[in-house]
């Protein structure tokens, strides 16, 4: 097979590496902090701006950013001049700040469009603040536009961070519930980035490492949140499933979740992790799919989708639609709308019938 593996984001891991801020900003003038409201209102982005040099904060970011607050954002960093972005939070934060980056007026313009964005950009340091996004090393924002009802990725060469300052200890306030949400996108990251049709040999290497670890590691921070190993291990598979998934892509799970949170208002990760067994099933007639379940010490594909089931049981996230309440014509509409072009990158092919199938199931209550 012919492939072709890319990563140009500086990754800096371990406890109290957030002072490597001073070093990776002492050269810029003018650097301003992207921060989720959360942690504006906390010590810890003061540390950051401290670290980073930075007197200027934004923080206008709501839970899947919408295009009118990058457009707002973009326009502070064309007003201040900023030279460089240091992005403090979860996958909102990264993301926002990533298509900020290239200060363009309408952002708009290249959601969902397939237009290409422009290589000409402000270079971001980014800084999470959860387990989850993988945000820190792709090269894709994922906006919303509340105004059109849609929620799509934007991908672009552009967007790749030029640091990656991962520090476990800034994870450990994330509560329970966020860092059950947070863990299974990381599984659904690398699962769909090993089975994805555009796999290949580095990233096949790190999504097993990087599944590994949730399903061993997540249980544990979500008894123990202030578990630093719990923690740390959850932040390295963050990170090793970012690398898994951003050149193979997402598959079926993540085209599903885009309309299950922006109509419905399931947080991101566990929309993700709401198909992702019923997508194992589906996929067990694919050998990759096989292989990676024994990869990862099951007898098969069918085993796997159990595990994730336990999985969400034991972290207390969702695992049907029952309590939404739609009825056929809701059913078939979230079907359509699950027609995203990620669900081309899935081993096996997924049809209209199989969508609406799928959501019939859901809806009846999996319990």
């Amino acid at each position: 097979m012919d492939w072709i593996y890319t990563q140009p984001v500086k990754i800096i891991f371990g406890r109290g590496k957030m002072n490597a801020l001073k070093d990776l900003c002492a050269r810029y003038s003018c650097p301003v902090v992207i921060a989720d409201r959360f942690f504006a209102r906390t010590g810890i982005v003061k540390d950051i701006a401290r670290c980073a040099g930075a007197e200027i904060i934004f923080s206008d970011i709501s839970p899947n950013p919408d295009v009118s607050e990058v457009d707002r954002c973009a326009a502070l960093l064309r007003k201040c001049k900023a030279d460089v972005i240091v992005a403090l939070g979860g996958g909102s934060a990264i993301d926002l700040a990533k298509a900020a980056s290239i200060t363009v007026e309408h952002i708009r313009e290249y959601h969902g469009t397939g237009k290409l964005v422009p290589q000409a950009h402000i270079p971001v340091i980014a800084v999470p603040t959860t387990s989850g996004t993988g945000s820190e090393v792709t090269c894709v924002a994922v906006l919303s536009d509340r105004a059109n009802g849609t929620k799509a990725p934007i991908n672009s060469d552009s967007f790749y961070p030029a640091a990656a300052v991962i520090d476990p200890e800034l994870t450990i306030s994330v509560p329970p519930d966020v860092t059950a949400s947070t863990g299974i996108d990381v599984l659904c990251h690398a699962v769909e980035g090993y089975w994805s049709r555009g796999h290949q040999p580095i990233c096949d290497a790190v999504a097993v490492h990087a599944a590994g670890l949730v399903l061993e590691w997540l249980p544990i921070a979500y008894d123990e949140p202030h578990n630093g190993e719990a923690r740390e291990k959850l932040a390295e598979a963050s990170v090793m499933a970012g690398l898994a998934f951003t050149l193979p892509k997402t598959t079926g799970s993540h085209a599903c979740s885009f309309p299950l949170t922006s109509i419905y208002g399931i947080p991101h990760g566990e929309a993700c992790g709401l198909t992702l067994d019923y997508f194992a099933r589906i996929n067990a007639a694919d050998p990759r799919t096989q292989e990676l379940s024994r990869l990862l010490g099951f007898a098969g594909a069918d085993d796997l989708a159990d595990a994730v089931y336990a999985l969400k049981m034991r972290v207390r996230l969702r695992t049907d639609i029952a309590d939404l309440g739609l009825d056929e014509m809701q059913l078939a509409a979230l079907a359509k709308a699950s027609r995203h072009p990620n669900l081309d990158n899935n081993p096996i092919e997924i049809t209209d019938d199989m969508l609406l199938s799928m959501y019939k199931y859901l809806a009846k209550g999996s319990n």
